[in-house]
C-alpha cells in the first residue's frame, strides 16, 4: 500500500535516517507489553473498589481514576505513534472498532443485567435504572453529572461509575484525529511541544471555573480532566521521540527510576489522607492543581515501569497475579463492582448479611469479571479483531488499543470512580 507523506517532518525524518520512525525512532523499538503497567492497573482498580465499598478506609481511593487516566493516555498514544512511525498513517476505523469491541459488549452485558433486575424486582438500588442505562450506553453520564450541582439523581446513580467511560470516549473522539493531524503537518519536536502545552490548558481552565458549586462540573468534565490523559500521551511522545542512545532518554530513565518510589509514596499518602470528593480543606487545591499533580506523579511511575523493567518496583508490579489481573480483569472488575455492590446491599439488608457486604461484593465481582473476560471479551476480541472491509485514511494497518500490541490492551473504563 502507498505510504502517506509526512509534511512538516522533513528535518526530523532526515536526521533519523530516511522515513524510519518519521521523527519518532524509538516508537519502532517497542518491547511489547509492560507487565509492571498491568500490575499498576490492578493496584488502581483495587483502590477504586475499596473506596466504593468502604470509603472510610481510603478517603482518597478515587485517585485510582487519575492513575488510570494517565495510563490510558500513555498506552493509546504509544500505539498511535508506533503505527504512524511504521506506516505514515493511523487506521482510524480500525482504532475505533477495537475500542468499541473492547469496551461496549461487556458494558452492554452489565446494562442488560441491570435492566432485568429493574424489570423483575423492586430493589431500591435499581430505581431509575432506565435513565442510568441510557446515559451509560451513550457515554453521557459524565455530562449529566457535571450539570448536577447537588446530590446526584437516580438518572446517574445506578451506573454512576460509568462517568469515566464518558470522559475517555469523548477525549478519544478528539485526541487521535488531532494527534494524526499534528503528526502530518508539523515536525515531531513540535508535536511534543504542542502536547506539553495542551497539558497545561485544563489546569488554567479549572482555575477560571473554580468555585465550590463548580466541583461536579470540574470533576466530571472531559475538558477539565484532559490533562491527566494528556500527561500520559506526552510521556509516550517523549519516549518515542528520543533515540535509544540519547542522553536525554538516559536521564529520563535514571530520574524516573529514582523518583518512582517517592512518587508512589506521595500517591499513597493522598489515598490515605486526602478526600477526592465532598467538601474538605483540600477541595480548592485538589480541584485546580491537584489533578495535574496526580498526573505528574503517575507519569513518573509509568516512566520508570516503561524504561526500567528490571527495577524492584517493576518486578513487584510484574508479579504474575498482579499483571494477569490488570491485563485481563481490570475492566471487568470496574464494570461489575458498583452495580453488584448495590444489588448485594439491597439483598443483604433484609437477610442480615450487611456486615459481609464488602467481601461478598469483592468475591462476586471477581467471579463476574472472570466470566465476562472468558465468555465475552476474549472471544469477541479474537473473532472480530478487524472490521470487515476495513477502510483507512491512508496506508497501514491499525494497531488498535485492546488486543495486544504496545504496552498492552488499554482498559480505560477501569479508571472511573463514582463520586
Amino acid at each position: 500500500m502507498l505510504s502517506v507523506p509526512c509534511p512538516g517532518a522533513g528535518s526530523d525524518t532526515a536526521a533519523d535516517g530516511g522515513a524510519a520512525g518519521r521523527g519518532f525512532p524509538s516508537a519502532l523499538r517497542g518491547r511489547g507489553r509492560v507487565r509492571g503497567v498491568d500490575g499498576l492497573r490492578t493496584l488502581a482498580v483495587g483502590l477504586v473498589m475499596v473506596y466504593h465499598l468502604e470509603p472510610g478506609l481510603l478517603p482518597g481511593g478515587a485517585l485510582g481514576v487519575d492513575v488510570f487516566f494517565t495510563i490510558s493516555g500513555f498506552v493509546i498514544t504509544r500505539l498511535l505513534v508506533a503505527e504512524f512511525a511504521r506506516t505514515g498513517n493511523v487506521a482510524m476505523r480500525s482504532f475505533y472498532w477495537r475500542r468499541w469491541l473492547r469496551l461496549v459488549p461487556a458494558l452492554l452485558t452489565v446494562c442488560a443485567l441491570c435492566a432485568v433486575l429493574a424489570l423483575t424486582t423492586e430493589l431500591a438500588g435499581f430505581d431509575g435504572a432506565w435513565a442510568s442505562i441510557g446515559l451509560t450506553v451513550t457515554f453521557l453520564v459524565n455530562i449529566v453529572r457535571a450539570m448536577q450541582p447537588g446530590v446526584f439523581t437516580d438518572s446517574t446513580s445506578l451506573l454512576g461509575h460509568a462517568w469515566s467511560l464518558g470522559v475517555e470516549e469523548q477525549f478519544y473522539l478528539i485526541w487521535p484525529p488531532l494527534l494524526l493531524l499534528l503528526l502530518r503537518r508539523i515536525s515531531a519536536r513540535k508535536v511534543v511541544l504542542c502536547a506539553a502545552t495542551l497539558c497545561l490548558l485544563p489546569m488554567v481552565w479549572r482555575f477560571l471555573l473554580w468555585s465550590p458549586s463548580a466541583a461536579h462540573r470540574i470533576y466530571n468534565g472531559t475538558d477539565t480532566r484532559a490533562d491527566q490523559l494528556l500527561a500520559g500521551a506526552l510521556l509516550a511522545l517523549v519516549v518515542a521521540r528520543l533515540h535509544a542512545d540519547d542522553r536525554r532518554l538516559a536521564a529520563l530513565r535514571q530520574w524516573s527510576a529514582r523518583l518512582a518510589w517517592p512518587a508512589l509514596g506521595v500517591l499513597a499518602l493522598i489515598v490515605w489522607q486526602v478526600p477526592m470528593t465532598g467538601a474538605s480543606a483540600w477541595e480548592s487545591s485538589w480541584y485546580t492543581v491537584g489533578f495535574l499533580v496526580a498526573a505528574a506523579l503517575s507519569v513518573t511511575v509509568v516512566a520508570a515501569l516503561e524504561l526500567e523493567p528490571g527495577s524492584w518496583l517493576s518486578r513487584l508490579l510484574s508479579l504474575a497475579p498482579m499483571a494477569w489481573v490488570g491485563r485481563n480483569l481490570s475492566y471487568g472488575l470496574y464494570l461489575w463492582h458498583y452495580p453488584l455492590g448495590r444489588l448485594l446491599h439491597d439483598l443483604g439488608m433484609p437477610t442480615g448479611l450487611g456486615t459481609w457486604h464488602a467481601p461478598t461484593t469483592l468475591a462476586a465481582t471477581f467471579a463476574a469479571a472472570t466470566a465476562s473476560y472468558y465468555l465475552i471479551e476474549r472471544p469477541l476480541t479474537r473473532r472480530f479483531k478487524h472490521p470487515r472491509g476495513r477502510m483507512t485514511t491512508g496506508s497501514g494497518s491499525g494497531t488498535g488499543t485492546g488486543t495486544g500490541t504496545g504496552t498492552g490492551s488499554t482498559t480505560p473504563a477501569a479508571v472511573g470512580a463514582a463520586a
